[in-house]
């Protein structure tokens, strides 16, 4: 059966098509941008990616997969509604392609995808070899995918839609719970229903606090790789061969990512994932950092407008600065009523800055005033391209 994946592109339904392909699915897709990494990558394993206009989809296609972000009037979804093909959510489509395996799931408001690269890590150092998707792309493995031929699924799985109760997993680790698509307590209870569902053993970084060694940089790493270790040995793993995978770990794409020496892209995109990013490298440069963000999306900007407001005056020292790009614009129905500059007018030691070059080019006439340099946010492909422009000043600048 071919399936069809609308929004192929986004790092979780790219993940979602190479895992197909690698289980023997023939698989076709669609996406607004055709240019990317993600779709580069695809097309080299044979995925046909068509424009979102729904020309892809023709009466061999057998099913079409969507995300919650589709919306409705999506060109792909009205052809597949003419034609009678079922649609299917990304989340459905996932566990059942993982549904041959014993499924460890992570789940939480921070952190899952470095945990759930962490796992399958270490997990594979310690001879378990799992098939691994993840919701980051991975040094090291296909994209986001690792294809293991063990008895273990490692999955990372998304709480923003609740399509979490789409899963049924062997075990799980809830990696934090805090407010962010819904309130904390919201969180909480879809987290404690979730985990309830597991017959093996549960890791809830809600109730456990540990830290364990790792290569990758912060405390909040620290505090992933003890959640990674406790369920690597509740899986049957030595710990000292586990502690040792964890210190071989290579880390995750966009995440305290290096660019250089002294420059940095992330995804961090809302309050805590900020904080925990800006403290971080604040710790290792005393001399100054220079951040660009980009919030994801204008309805989790004013959602959030006040919490981000008070972790940033909190966070960003006086040698700091924070450059504060446009909201990101993924096209849509969406209410634009509000943009950065209502959250740069509630912040200190901020710059509203127009776009990529604008950053860029403020970067470059104060090069010299910071000693580090980070781009962070969700979802724009551009961001670790302005990291690598910005690589360039800062090697010169010192």
């Amino acid at each position: 059966m071919k399936r069809h994946l609308i929004g192929i592109g986004g790092v979780g339904m790219s993940a979602l098509a190479t895992a197909l392909v690698r289980l023997g699915e023939e698989v076709t897709g669609a996406d607004r941008n055709l240019s990317t990494p993600n779709i580069a990558f695809l097309q080299s394993l044979g995925v046909k990616c068509f424009p979102d206009d729904g020309s892809g989809i023709d009466p061999s296609t057998g099913e079409v997969i969507v995300s919650t972000a589709i919306e409705m009037d999506n060109p792909g979804l009205l052809r597949a509604k003419e034609l009678g093909i079922p649609v299917t959510h990304r989340a459905k489509a996932l566990a059942r392609a993982l549904s041959g395996r014993r499924l460890v799931a992570v789940v939480g408001t921070c952190g899952k995808s470095t945990v759930t690269a962490m796992l399958g890590h270490v997990l594979a150092e310690c001879g378990l070899d799992p098939f691994c998707v993840n919701g980051a792309n991975v040094p090291g493995w296909e994209g986001a995918v690792r294809f293991g031929r063990g008895a273990l699924a490692v999955a990372e799985v998304d709480e923003s839609d609740r399509s979490l109760v789409a899963f049924s997993p062997y075990a799980a680790i809830v990696t934090n719970a805090s407010a962010d698509h819904y309130s904390k307590e919201e969180m909480d209870e879809v987290f404690d229903a979730f985990v309830k569902s597991c017959d093996g053993p549960v890791v809830d970084g809600r109730a456990v606090y540990g830290e364990a060694d790792v290569s990758a940089l912060g405390r909040h790493n620290r505090n992933n790789a003890f959640l990674a270790l406790e369920m690597a040995k509740a899986l049957g793993c030595d710990e000292a061969r586990a502690r040792a995978a964890l210190m071989t770990f290579k880390g995750v794409e966009r995440r305290l990512q290096p660019h250089g020496s002294n420059v940095f892209d992330d995804y961090a995109h809302n309050p805590e994932k900020l904080r925990a990013m800006w403290t971080t490298l604040a710790e290792r440069y005393e001399g100054g950092l220079c951040v660009v963000w980009r919030p994801h999306g204008y309805a989790p900007l004013r959602k959030m407008m006040d919490a981000l407001a008070e972790m940033f005056n909190a966070t960003i020292r006086p040698q700091d600065r924070l450059l504060l790009l446009p909201v990101y614009d993924a096209g849509g129905t969406t209410d634009r009523s509000i943009n950065s500059d209502a959250l740069a007018a509630k912040v200190a030691r901020c710059e509203l800055v127009r776009d990529h070059d604008d950053a860029f080019r403020w970067i470059s006439s104060h090069a010299g005033g910071f000693s580090a340099f980070a781009t962070c946010g969700a979802r724009d492909p551009e961001l670790p391209v302005l990291a690598e422009r910005i690589r360039n000043v800062s090697r010169h600048a010192r």
